[in-house]
C-alpha cells in the first residue's frame, strides 16, 4: 500500500525505459524533461548533483541516477522497482534475441524507422547542455572548467578514465580558493563505512569462486564463471556501455581463441565473434540501458547447453551486470549526502558540475560528428530538422518525452 502512490511514478519510469534512445547523455535529456520538467519528481540542481555523483562511481551512470531519482522519491524500496522496472524490457529483448541471434543478420537491423534516432539524442543532448549550462555555469572559473572539460572530453571521448579525471579535477579547481563557499558551522557526522564493505565481498568472493571453480574444473562451472565475469565488468567499468561491449569482446571472444588463453583455461566462456558482432549491433537500436548486452551475452555464453540453462545465462548476466551500480550507488549516496557537509566537497560541486555541462557539450559535439557525410547527403536537412525540432519541443512544449521518441520514430519509417 506505500508503494500505491508512486503508481504514478513507476507508470513514467516504464515508458521512460521503452522510449529511451541515446546512452547515458541521451538519457539524462530525457530525464530532464520527464521527471524535472513535467512530473517535477526532482529539481534540475538535485538531477545535477545525481549525475555528477554518478559519473565518478563505475558502472551504469543513467540506471544510477534513475535509481537515485527512486530513492529521492520512496527510499530504498522504490529505488531498487525502478531500477528493475527501468532494466527489465531492455534485458527482456536482448535475452530474447540470444535465442535468435542464428536467424538474424546484421544488415537487417539497420532498418529506415531508426535513421533519425541519431539527430533525435542530439536534441535531447542539446537541450540538456542548456539547462545544465543556465544551473552550473555562473562565474569564470566555472566558464574555464565547462570549455576546457568540452574540449577535452571531445579530443579524447573513447578513453574511458578520461570523465572520472576531468571530475576530479574540475572540483580540486574550485576548491583552491575557500572565499565563496566557505566552511559552514554544522559539523559532519562520523562515517560509517560498513555498508561499502558488501559490494567489496561480492567482488572478491566471486573472483575466488571463480578461480577455484577453474581449477578444481567444478561440475557446472560455467554460471559461477559467467557471474564472476560480468560482476566484474560491472565494478570497473567507466566510460558507458560501448566500454563494457570492449571488455566483453576481450573476454568472450578474443581471450578464446588466443594460444594463451586456452593454454590456461581451455573451458573458459566462448561466444562466436558473429554472435558477439549481432549482439553489439541490436543493443544500438534498443532502447533503455546499453548494459542490457550482458543479457544477450549471458544467454549466447550458455546456449549450448538447452533452453533453461540458456535462460539462466540470460539471469545471470542481467543481475550481475547491474548489482554493482546499484551497490556503489545506494550504499555510497548517503556517505556522499554526509560529505557534502565538509565545505571542501560543497566548493568541488562547482567544478565538478561544470565538467559535467563541458561533457554534455562535447557529446552532443562528437554525436553530430559521428553520423556519416552520406547520411547528410541523403537526408540532412532531415536531420537538421529533427534536431532542431526535438531540441524545440523539449524547451518549450508540454510534449511528453515517449512522444517526442515516438514521433522521430515515424519519420524513419515514412520519410
Amino acid at each position: 500500500m506505500v508503494l500505491f502512490r508512486h503508481i504514478s511514478f513507476l507508470k513514467a519510469v516504464f515508458l521512460h525505459s521503452l522510449t529511451a534512445f541515446g546512452g547515458p547523455q541521451g538519457h539524462f535529456g530525457m530525464m530532464l524533461k520527464t521527471f524535472v520538467a513535467e512530473r517535477k519528481d526532482i529539481s534540475r540542481e538535485e538531477l545535477m548533483e545525481y549525475n555528477a555523483f554518478c559519473n565518478m562511481l563505475p558502472g551504469a551512470s543513467s540506471t544510477q541516477v534513475l535509481t537515485l531519482v527512486g530513492y529521492k522519491r520512496g527510499g530504498i524500496q522504490l529505488a531498487l522497482l525502478t531500477l528493475l522496472i527501468w532494466m527489465a524490457p531492455a534485458c527482456l529483448l536482448m535475452g530474447s534475441l540470444s535465442f535468435l541471434v542464428r536467424h538474424i543478420d546484421n544488415k537487417s537491423l539497420q532498418h529506415d524507422v531508426f535513421k533519425y534516432v541519431a539527430p533525435m539524442t542530439i536534441g535531447f543532448l542539446g537541450y540538456a547542455s542548456v539547462i545544465a549550462f543556465r544551473l552550473a555555469v555562473n562565474n569564470t572559473i566555472t566558464s574555464v572548467i565547462m570549455v576546457m572539460s568540452a574540449v577535452l572530453c571531445f579530443a579524447f571521448f573513447k578513453i574511458p578514465w578520461m570523465i572520472p579525471l576531468l571530475i576530479v579535477t574540475g572540483g580540486f579547481i574550485t576548491n583552491l580558493s575557500d572565499r565563496r563557499i566557505p566552511q559552514g558551522k554544522e559539523k559532519p557526522r562520523k562515517i560509517n563505512w560498513a555498508n561499502g564493505w558488501l559490494f567489496a565481498f561480492l567482488f572478491i568472493a566471486a573472483g575466488f569462486l571463480s578461480e577455484q571453480a577453474r581449477k578444481n574444473d567444478w561440475p557446472n562451472r560455467r554460471p559461477l564463471n559467467l557471474f564472476e565475469n560480468t560482476y566484474r565488468f560491472g565494478s570497473i567499468v567507466f566510460g558507458g556501455g560501448q566500454v563494457l561491449v570492449a571488455l566483453m569482446y576481450e573476454q568472450f571472444v578474443i581471450r578464446p581463441e588466443s594460444e594463451k588463453g586456452i593454454q590456461k583455461n581451455p573451458n573458459m566462456i566462448r561466444i562466436e565473434r558473429e554472435a558477439f558482432y549481432t549482439g553489439a549491433g541490436i543493443v544500438r537500436a534498443m532502447p533503455g540501458p546499453v548494459f542490457s548486452i550482458a543479457s544477450f551475452m549471458g544467454g549466447m555464453a550458455m546456449s549450448d547447453r538447452g533452453t533453461g540453462w540458456q535462460v539462466a545465462g540470460c539471469i545471470i548476466g542481467s543481475i550481475a551486470i547491474f548489482l554493482p551500480s546499484v551497490l556503489l550507488v545506494l550504499f555510497f549516496f548517503p556517505i556522499w549526502n554526509n560529505l557534502k557537509k565538509y565545505a571542501v566537497v560543497f566548493r568541488a560541486l562547482e567544478g565538478i558540475n561544470a565538467t559535467i555541462v563541458g561533457f554534455l557539450v562535447a557529446s552532443t559535439l562528437y554525436m553530430l560528428k559521428d553520423i556519416t557525410s552520406s547520411e547528410w547527403t541523403d537526408h540532412g536537412w532531415m536531420n537538421i530538422t529533427v534536431i532542431t525540432g526535438t531540441w524545440l519541443l523539449l524547451a518549450y512544449s508540454k510534449l511528453p518525452s515517449p512522444l517526442i521518441v515516438i514521433f522521430c520514430l515515424a519519420l524513419g519509417f515514412f520519410f
